[in-house]
């Protein structure tokens, strides 16, 4: 067998054996707190949780989500097609343009849907 493969496996035992060691000497050496506030749930610096955790929220905000994300990966799809627009020609044109059609198709049944409506 070559060193260099001695050497990596050898490094690769190190490690997995390394890792497990540290974690145990944290958790027997480590400082611990208790008390009511370290063991509630940190929301992003807002207060305590106010109401029950089964709360329902609206299907709107998951609508609105899904169309971010479609209209998002729009400009996936165009970017790349913008940079080499020239090497592609007419084809490449037309391809965008339908493309772009069926988008807009999408967005005018969304917006006769009323999806986009919050009342």
């Amino acid at each position: 067998m070559s060193t260099e493969l001695i050497l990596s496996a050898a490094t690769l035992i190190g490690i997995a054996a390394l890792v497990p060691c540290f974690m145990v000497m944290t958790a027997v050496l480590g400082p611990r707190s208790k008390g009511k506030i370290k063991n509630e749930a940190y929301e992003s610096g807002v207060g305590p949780i106010i109401g029950t955790v089964d709360q329902k929220f609206s299907v709107k905000f998951y609508l609105l989500a899904i169309l971010f994300l479609i209209f998002d990966i729009e400009a996936v799809f165009m970017y790349p097609w913008a940079v080499c627009v020239r090497e592609l020609g007419w084809f490449g044109f037309t391809e965008m343009v339908v493309f772009m059609l069926l988008l807009l198709t999408g967005l005018i049944y969304i917006l006769k849907k009323g999806v986009l409506n919050w009342r």
